[in-house]
């Protein structure tokens, strides 16, 4: 596995349609180091010669499909963020490729360029992260007060394993996930993995271990009355002279990530308006409450489902409060300046992306700035 780190974060973009890839080529060049590609089947040679932090494909390509070409570059650069951009029509392929951890985001076509901006900064950091991880798994043979200090950091559930068998170190996330009463350190893995699901983890988790094809795969994993979907990762540790030192067990909770992505989906949705968004921010709140019972009725009780179900309720919040300062400044004469300034304070720091606001809202918080300097209100509707 590369942990190629360039000066500037390299990008590669694969698509039969030399418009597009001018395109992708202006809008990232400014930013990044740009390889564009047409044909999928020279693009995996690329980028063999040439690792990236991120790739972009095409879904609807001659000769292979865009989730085909992201699938052999899981194979062989697991390290290289995948995005994919497709059309409505192709959803379930993409759908599947989500599933099966191939794909990191998709973008739909016509998209925005802002948009795709952000999802290709956040894949990026992503990027970073990740050979950040690469980067502290080196160090950890050579130090378990490293080793516990660095996965305690993690922002995933973390267990070491020894070449003999021995547990290592956890972290916190680890021990919840896995329902593991006290510090399992100095035990066998037989013994802390040793009955049910966990049994069957193990076997998995150990199975990749001595996989040279694969270092990744999902399992779930009933505690009571919850099922939690997790995705382990495991990392080999080796010296520096190539002999085993055990490996390292990731688990990332996976069981909210559809409904995670339907929020980011509706959230962008209204980002990307810039005409009347009244109708739309209406019908956003229907949606959001619905995902939040959803959520309520889930039987996964991770961090993930309890973030999710918070920024469900918070956005829920800002629009209502959008909503409630549009009305006040049609209908009242004279209302409340402080109260509205007070509420689009509000409504602004529940807004799960601060930095995209809607434009007939960044109109609105204006609109409310010179009422409350002026006194003067035209009694028209702004969203």
């Amino acid at each position: 596995m590369s942990t190629y780190q360039p000066q500037r974060d390299r990008l590669l973009i694969v698509d039969d349609e030399e418009a597009i890839l001018e395109t992708m080529q202006f809008t990232f060049e400014d930013d990044y180091d740009v390889l564009t590609c047409s044909d999928a089947a020279e693009a995996l040679e690329m980028l063999d010669a040439h690792p990236v932090a991120v790739v972009i494909s095409d879904q609807r390509m001659p000769n292979m499909t865009g989730v085909e070409f992201l699938s052999r570059v899981f194979e062989r650069h697991p390290e290289a963020v995948r995005i994919i951009l497709t059309g409505f029509a192709d959803m379930d392929a993409i759908i599947k490729a989500i599933n099966d951890g191939h794909v990191y985001a998709y973008i739909t076509k016509p998209w925005e360029p802002d948009d795709l901006k952000q999802v290709v900064r956040r894949a990026v950091e992503h990027h970073r992260l990740t050979v950040e991880n690469e980067r502290l798994l080196a160090e950890l043979g050579r130090s378990k007060v490293l080793l516990e200090a660095v996965m305690d950091r993690v922002d995933q559930g973390a267990l070491a394993v020894d070449a003999d068998g021995t547990v290592q170190a956890t972290n916190p996330l680890a021990r919840r996930y896995l329902g593991l009463a006290g510090d399992p350190r100095g035990r066998k893995a037989e013994e802390v993995l040793g009955s049910g699901d966990l049994e069957r983890l193990r076997s998995v988790a150990f199975g990749l271990a001595a996989d040279d094809e694969s270092n990744t795969s999902d399992v779930e994993l009933a505690r009571g009355d919850v099922t939690l979907r997790l995705r382990l990762t495991v990392h080999k540790l080796t010296d520096p002279a190539g002999a085993e030192l055990g490996v390292v067990v990731f688990f990332r909770e996976i069981s909210h990530e559809p409904l995670r992505r339907r929020f980011e989906d509706l959230v962008s949705q209204l980002v990307a308006m810039d005409g009347e968004i009244r109708g739309d921010v209406e019908s956003t709140i229907v949606e959001l409450r619905d995902l939040g019972s959803e959520l309520q009725g889930s039987t996964v009780g991770s961090p993930g489902v309890q973030e999710l179900g918070e920024r469900s309720a918070r956005t829920v919040t800002a629009l209502e409060n959008w909503l409630a300062i549009d009305d006040a400044l049609a209908r009242e004469d004279y209302p409340d300046a402080q109260l509205l300034q007070d509420r689009m304070r509000v409504a602004l720091a529940r807004w799960p992306r601060p930095e995209e606001v809607p434009a007939r809202v960044r109109e609105l918080a204006r609109r409310v700035e010179a009422y409350y300097d002026s006194g003067e209100n035209s009694k028209q509707r702004t969203l």
